[in-house]
């Protein structure tokens, strides 16, 4: 009985499909802090995502199915404001020319459905980049000047210090 239980269970995970947006993070130094980005992770899968998939000048998880956390050790300025050493849900405001970055003081939410901009710790505003090459899947990259979003064709650099 318990072996046909467990080669049930066996073949029943070989069925499984892999999640659309998997969780994903990234952890790194940027300048002085340890930061990481943890994330749901979709793929563009031949859709339209930029003002459509995602809208523009709406606020959006920045990233799939619960909300994207950002966590950094140490107090440090993005886009030259002061942002306090902590854990935050990480939110962003999507435009064609100008983004709006989010840092809000409540981490752990479903989506951007509960959103309460009176709990943002930050806001700044930072330019998309258009790439050449595409990025199926929606990144996260923390570098020595800072971190990136890349999904499509578009990447958005912000600046830690």
């Amino acid at each position: 009985m318990i072996v046909a239980l467990l080669i049930a269970g066996f073949a029943k995970a070989q069925d499984a499909k892999p999640m659309a947006s998997p969780r994903d993070s990234v952890s790194a130094k940027a300048g002085k802090a340890n930061i990481s980005i943890n994330y749901g992770s979709p793929s563009v899968r031949d859709r339209k995502v930029w003002g459509a998939l995602v809208p523009y000048a709406q606020v959006w998880r920045a990233g799939a199915n619960e909300a994207t956390v950002f966590t950094t050790d140490k107090d440090i300025k993005v886009e030259g404001k002061v942002l306090p050493a902590g854990t935050y849900g990480f939110f962003t405001i999507p435009g064609e020319k100008e983004w709006t970055i989010i840092f809000n003081k409540v981490a752990k939410q479903w989506g951007a459905y509960k959103y309460d901009e009176k709990q943002d710790a930050l806001r700044v505003t930072v330019k998309p980049v258009e790439k050449s090459e595409k990025s199926e899947r929606l990144v996260y990259a923390v570098n020595s000047k800072g971190f990136n979003l890349t999904w499509d064709k578009l990447s958005v650099p912000v600046s830690v210090k």
